[in-house]
């Protein structure tokens, strides 16, 4: 073991000499200039989008708010003439007042608030700096809350381009961050006491059980990181509640998006969007996790009731009175013998497996001879874990 140039500790191979990085080299400031770099792009990526997003879209929305806030107007003074003009009857009256509620409800439900002795003021400014940077997260991750849209023209042109060169790069960085988190996880696992051995014994047994046992501990982990967000937000939100903030961050990480739950205080904006992205990298780590101990699960599944699938079915197709509905409980009990290594039986034990059942088949299948009854045959299997 030595050290080289940049301070970085190598393990030498006695064999032949090489010199090995160890696993804390790939956590050094070289590596992890490029990791910051990634991000640092992305942030700037997403800032960009938002100040050209803001630039385009923030005069409309202003130009609109106007256009409410004028019609708001003429409706009110235009229903205070029809109300004091006394020739006026009960019908027409109700008629020119739900044409005014609906100009009301229309201009609220576009940010105005109803306030006639402040002109009617913007609720909030949808097309704020921050706000149109939230916006560009929520495109670049592909969650699309929708609570703030692009109208016009050359905002929604913008839109296609932006996310066309933006979503890959969020994804690459996604990625490279979930590779950290596994590098991580991977270091600090090989840093921890060695186990029993009586607890060595029952892991190397059992591998499916400890491969199952990581997905629930990752599946842990991420529902730990959910509950911190949700602290967070039930702390800067007014009117969320510990729930509605577990809530939001679920369906944030998963990419669900529905939008019923977004939030409205700038001032965590930018906060927001860097916990969103660190657990989407999280949230899609943990994922892939789980989706690989399915796919594990399914091949010894398929390899486990392949092979005595196809012997019963052959069992059956003799019709010698073999009791094959007996022998199909088997397989949610029986196991085939012990794994060798990571990929599955070895070639020996399998040869003698498939040997054996080729011998019952032969010896149910062969033709009677001097027999009254139908021969009854016996199969027993069994694992051993010596």
């Amino acid at each position: 073991m030595g050290k080289g140039m940049n301070g970085v500790t190598w393990e030498t191979e006695s064999l032949m000499g090489v010199p090995k990085p160890s696993a804390w080299s790939r956590l050094c400031p070289r590596a992890a200039l490029s990791h910051v770099g990634l991000l640092v792009a992305l942030m700037l990526y997403t800032a960009g989008g938002g100040l050209v997003f803001q630039a385009l879209e923030h005069p409309a929305e202003i130009a609109k708010l106007e256009s409410h806030r004028m019609w708001v107007g003429q409706a009110r003074d235009a229903l205070i003439q029809f109300v004091s003009d006394p020739g006026r009857n009960w019908t027409e009256i109700s008629f020119q007042l739900a044409l005014y509620e609906r100009i009301l409800e229309n201009a609220a439900s576009n940010g105005l608030k109803i306030d006639k002795e402040n002109n009617f003021p913007a609720a909030e400014e949808k097309w704020s700096i921050l706000q149109a940077v939230f916006f560009s997260s929520t495109v670049l991750t592909t969650i699309g809350y929708g609570n703030i849209v692009p109208v016009t023209f050359w905002g929604r042109l913008f839109c296609i381009f932006y996310a066309l060169i933006g979503i890959p790069l969020t994804l690459t960085v996604i990625a490279d961050l979930g590779r950290v988190f596994a590098t991580v996880v991977s270091v600090i696992a090989k840093q921890l006491p060695a186990m029993p051995r009586c607890c060595n014994r029952v892991s190397e047994a059992n591998t499916a059980s400890q491969r199952s046992l990581y997905a629930f501990w990752a599946v842990g982990f991420l529902f730990i990181y959910l509950s911190a967000g949700a602290g967070l937000f039930k702390m800067w939100e007014d009117d969320w509640t510990f729930y509605d903030g577990f809530y939001f961050c679920f369906i944030t990480m998963t990419t669900i998006g529905f939008g019923d739950l977004v939030p409205n205080k700038p001032k965590y904006m930018l906060l927001c969007t860097l916990y969103i992205l660190i657990g989407l990298a999280l949230t899609s780590t943990i994922i892939e996790l789980v989706r690989r101990q399915y796919a594990r699960s399914w091949q010894q599944l398929r390899a486990l009731s392949g092979p005595l699938a196809d012997t019963l079915r052959r069992l059956g197709d003799a019709g010698r009175g073999v009791d094959v509905s007996a022998l199909q409980k088997v397989l949610t009990v029986v196991t085939m013998p012990r794994f060798n290594g990571k990929d599955g039986l070895s070639d020996k034990r399998q040869l003698e497996w498939e040997a054996a059942v080729e011998a019952v088949i032969r010896d149910i299948t062969a033709p009677m001879t001097n027999q009254k009854k139908p021969p009854i045959v016996q199969i027993v299997i069994y694992e051993s874990s010596v």
